[in-house]
């Protein structure tokens, strides 16, 4: 991965012919050799991107890896067409992590690279059109088509939308394909990058006027020409000239004089004479987001300031530490004093949340100590503001970044520190498409190269995390007390089963629910409404003949969504709208069944008519502000319920929340998966958390059909030890993590007959070696078919003591003959490390 070193003056001397090993952004095993032009031989090195052709006709953008001198002996090496950076974009430290990745998650390291740059680093190609020289039979031409040749002869080239603007015609596509016929056109690929500055268009003053007599006498000239006059004296206002001239080299934004209604036209006049001048500057992306008011580093609690010296303590002797810190604790001002440090002594740090539902609150508040040092990272930006921050990071600007879990790819060398907040969070992992990587393993491998430190947080940490900090693999840290010794909820569980046979309910609401909400109501308090199902209804039933609208992709229900009026599928985004008659047996007796937060919303509004309520979920949070404008709206008090998914779980803080209603417990509960009581702790313990976290001690109710279950149980009592001791045993007992590595096989093909043979000869092969225990299937999925393709799983359990590498490559060797066997072709086989 290395640059090899050679001396760059004998080149033309020795004729030394060089070479590059380059990663493509193609799912394929291996680097491919280039011939680098003589060109870029004295600054060609390791990190750069450059284009080049792969395949017959593909052009990419590629990352190159080493440079060398030995030719290829398989194939002759084509040359690199273009070197588009002066610096390297991509570190080596950034490459052996690629190489890692796909190496332990068994994938390709082009699929890794693919994920790791933002698509504003990668070139795009637009097809253009331009006249052919040599075609000399006008007389074979339409009269449209003449035209379009005129057209074309005054440009160099033109694209297929330009044309069509000129043609009048929305579909171009069948008059270029009689003129390629008639080989009176060129068409070709122009290739070209994505990420494009932010221009901005600035006018000043000619510097000749920064002299008051000057500008006197311009200001004399000027009055018979009001229109004009009143554009400079707009300027003026804006940019004192006499005052502060400097200003007057920096000009003002074009549309600011605009905005104050000068004329547009006595503005050409000015810019035309010269007496003004336009000039353009390349602005960040995130100027507009600097407004904002300084704060100071916030003063530490006694108890913060214990656990922020224990945690200094423990990175002393080990370099990933625990912090297990209960909801409310004031973790995040922990982070910030750690941040500091770190930056003080010259160090990177990289802070990953798992949502971008997260960043929204906890952004402004380290915005206001950190001010423009700090980048933000997340899939919610443009291309090209992701682009500022990548490159904002290789320059120095940004020595500490925000992000969600692709933000482990950024280009540090660094790192002092990684944060990982909420580090439980299944948000962390990646499941489509490869790599299926974990962010925070991946941390932790980042930091171990770097020799950085890593600090996982959470209130519920995940049982792996928790098990490597009890025995002593990781450091352990715990803050046990609210901030502001504020007590943590009350909380009550509602038997609905009960409720329903007294008929204390209105809908599925119990009464004592709704009264209690409608009480904090007139208190001017706040609740929260979780309910992790979004849409309206999870299915639509006729009640003659039973059918159930379903997928016609996949093997499970539509959900119906009222706003929009249609059935939609959660995997594979069907939708279609919503029908008033049974497509089965044309009956008009069509019922809802069940509640997502969309009738959940709907029901409240008539219970409890006087509540302002909002709802936070996929659906309402598409757009880039949605999360910052529903946070406001209920920080501001404008929102008294807010019904929501998991989104309202995830580290917000709201002052008025002192209840919070959990609608139906019971399906994370019973979900099928060895992970779900430690998964449904996890969510119902945040959640409860949100409630009452300024002083008074807030409320919290949970619907449930069998209030004895002992999870329960141990979330009413905060008791995440008891869960921790019953879950390690079960998993000791049935060999799961953290006492085994799972690695899912999932199989998929249009024809499951075909499906069911691949998996089961695959299993059979992989047992052979790795034996029953350790293979598990294959088993048809919770959802058996999706996006039309029928699904088999095969699960295998590796010890840790195991050689992971000789399996692993055991592994992909089976799954490889599979891929290559006659009998099975068109089967698609996904490899799943530390799945789920």
């Amino acid at each position: 991965m290395q640059s090899l070193e050679i001396n760059q003056t004998s080149l033309y001397t020795e004729e030394i012919t060089l070479f590059a090993d380059v990663i493509v952004p193609v799912a394929v095993p291996n680097t491919f050799t280039y011939r680098v032009p003589r060109e870029y031989a004295a600054s060609i090195t390791a990190g750069l991107r450059v284009i080049v052709q792969f395949g017959k006709t593909k052009v990419v953008t590629a990352v190159i890896a080493r440079i060398h001198n030995k030719p290829p002996e398989k194939y002759q090496a084509k040359y690199i067409l273009e070197v588009l950076d002066d610096a390297p974009l991509v570190n080596a430290k950034q490459i052996e992590l690629f190489y890692w990745i796909a190496d332990y998650y068994m994938c390709t390291v082009g699929e890794v690279l693919n994920i790791a740059l933002p698509s504003g680093l990668k070139i795009s190609s637009l097809s253009k059109v331009q006249f052919n020289p040599e075609f000399d039979q006008p007389a074979l031409l339409t009269e449209r088509e003449t035209e379009i040749i005129e057209e074309l002869k005054k440009h160099q080239s033109l694209n297929y939308d330009e044309l069509a603007r000129f043609a009048e015609v929305k579909n171009v596509y069948h008059i270029i394909k009689s003129l390629i016929q008639k080989k009176a056109v060129i068409v070709f690929e122009e290739v070209r990058e994505k990420y494009t500055p932010k221009i901005l268009k600035k006018i000043r003053l000619n510097h000749f006027y920064e002299d008051p007599s000057y500008l006197t006498a311009l200001i004399g000239e000027l009055e018979k020409s009001p229109k004009q006059l009143d554009v400079i004296l707009n300027y003026l206002k804006f940019v004192p000239v006499l005052r502060t001239p400097e200003l007057n080299k920096k000009g003002l934004e074009k549309n600011a004089l605009t905005k104050a209604n000068v004329s547009e036209s006595s503005l050409s006049t000015l810019l035309k004479n010269g007496i003004l001048e336009q000039f353009e500057v390349i602005v960040s992306r995130f100027e507009e987001d600097l407004d904002f008011v300084e704060a100071p580093t916030p003063v530490l609690s006694e108890s913060q300031e214990k656990a922020f010296s224990e945690i200094m303590q423990s990175f002393q002797t080990k370099d990933t530490t625990l912090l297990h810190g209960i909801t409310g604790s004031g973790k995040t001002e922990v982070y910030i004093k750690l941040i500091e440090q770190v930056l003080e002594s010259g160090s990177q740090v990289l802070y990953l949340l798992p949502e971008i539902a997260l960043t929204t609150q906890i952004v402004v508040r380290l915005r206001k100590v950190f001010g423009d040092k700090m980048g933000i990272y997340h899939s919610r930006f443009s291309d090209n503001e992701r682009v500022e921050v990548w490159k904002g990071v290789v320059s120095g600007k940004f020595q500490f970044v925000v992000g969600v879990r692709s933000a482990v790819f950024l280009p540090f060398d660094n790192l002092g520190l990684i944060i990982v907040d909420e580090e439980h969070e299944t948000s962390y992992k990646q499941f489509d498409p490869a790599p299926r990587y974990h962010a925070r393993d991946v941390a932790v491998v980042i930091a171990h190269r770097q020799k950085a430190k890593v600090l996982l947080g959470s209130a519920t940490p995940s049982i792996e995390s928790f098990y490597n900090a009890k025995t002593e693999r990781y450091g352990f840290v715990e803050m046990k007390e609210r901030f502001g010794n504020t007590q943590l909820p009350d909380i009550e569980l509602i038997d609905i089963k009960v409720a329903r046979k007294q008929k204390l309910t209105k809908g599925d609401f119990s009464n004592l629910m709704l009264d209690t909400m409608g009480l904090n109501l007139e208190k001017k308090q706040q609740t929260i409404l979780f309910q992790n199902r979004r849409g309206y209804s999870p299915y639509i039933q006729c009640e003659d003949c039973d059918t159930i609208a379903a997928c016609p992709n996949c093997d499970v229900s539509l959900t119906y969504h009222y706003s929009n009026q249609e059935l939609r599928c959660h995997y594979c985004g069907h939708h279609e709208p919503m029908s008033k008659t049974c497509q089965a047996c044309g009956s008009t007796k069509l019922k809802t069944r069940g509640y997502g937060t969309e009738k959940l919303e709907e029901e409240l509004q008539i219970f409890l008519p006087n509540a302002k309520i909002a709802r936070m979920d996929l659906d309402t949070t598409r757009t880039k502000t949605a999360f910052q404008t529903l946070i406001n709206e209920v920080e501001s008090g404008a929102v008294d319920i807010l019904v929501g998914t998991q989104m309202v779980s995830k580290g917000l803080d709201f002052e008025k929340v002192s209840l919070v209603c959990i609608f139906d417990a019971d399906r994370m509960i019973h979900f099928p998966d060895f992970r779900s009581s430690e998964r449904a702790f996890q969510m119902l313990t945040q959640v409860a958390g949100r409630a009452g976290r300024r002083g008074t001690q807030g409320k919290v109710l949970i619907q449930t059909n069998n209030p004895k279950q002992k999870i329960l149980q141990q979330i009413i009592e905060n008791d995440y030890l008891g869960l921790y001791q019953d879950e390690i045993k079960e998993r000791e007992d049935f060999q799961y993590p953290p006492f085994t590595r799972i690695i899912k096989i999932t199989l998929r093909h249009i024809d499951q007959p075909n499906a069911e043979k691949a998996a089961q000869a695959l299993a059979q092969k992989l047992i052979e070696k790795l034996g029953t225990p350790r293979v598990l299937g294959p088993e048809k999925p919770l959802v058996e078919r999706v996006r039309n393709q029928y699904l088999f799983e095969i699960m295998i359990k590796l010890e840790k003591t195991i050689n992971l590498k000789g399996a692993k490559a055991f592994i992909a060797e089976q799954v490889q003959n599979i891929e290559l066997s006659k009998d099975f072709k068109g089967v698609g086989i996904v490899v799943d490390v530390d799945c789920g």
